[in-house]
């Protein structure tokens, strides 16, 4: 099975994560791949203490995340990829990872941001990561919750943009 959902969610692993989509999904590992986390012990067992009993996290670096989804590590396992930011998303594509469908939850705001949905504020580097994903083929939604209906994340991002 392998990865059965992608979500930009920069809370990572937390309440709406932990009760509705892993259960939603059945997933039994939450994957966060995201450089700087890799590197911040305090921050791992933070996130590990949010994730539901007895669902498996990798909160790895981008690379190490590329390398094992392409070496098929994940076969036969539920995984619900989460990326801190879109840029995230557009570097393991770089790195050679096949992303079809990425679901936008939640992004704060930021010094600068432009709000999207009430849920969703943008600054500019972000806007490119999220055009550039668009370019590459990537779909792109936007759903907070697994029951809400799957809207077109590009079609709010191209309204406040014109």
């Amino acid at each position: 099975m392998g990865i059965v959902h992608v979500r930009i969610d920069d809370r990572l692993i937390h309440g709406q994560v932990a009760a509705y989509w892993c259960n939603s999904l059945r997933v039994s590992r939450i994957m966060v791949a995201n450089d700087k986390i890799a590197n911040d012990d305090l921050r791992k067992s933070m996130l590990r203490m949010a994730a539901p009993p007895g669902i498996r996290t990798s909160l790895i670096s981008l690379e190490k995340a590329a390398n094992n989804i392409n070496a098929g590590k994940y076969e036969g396992q539920r995984v619900l990829l989460i990326f801190e930011s879109p840029q995230d998303a557009v570097e393991l594509i770089n790195l050679g990872v096949k992303l079809d469908t990425i679901n936008v939850g939640n992004l704060a705001h930021k010094e600068g941001a432009i709000q999207i949905k009430s849920n969703i504020k943008v600054v500019e580097e972000e806007i490119e990561a999220f055009k550039k994903l668009n370019e590459m083929g990537v779909v792109l939604t936007a759903k907070m919750v697994p029951d809400d209906p799957e809207t077109d994340f590009m079609t709010y991002l191209n309204k406040v943009l014109d």
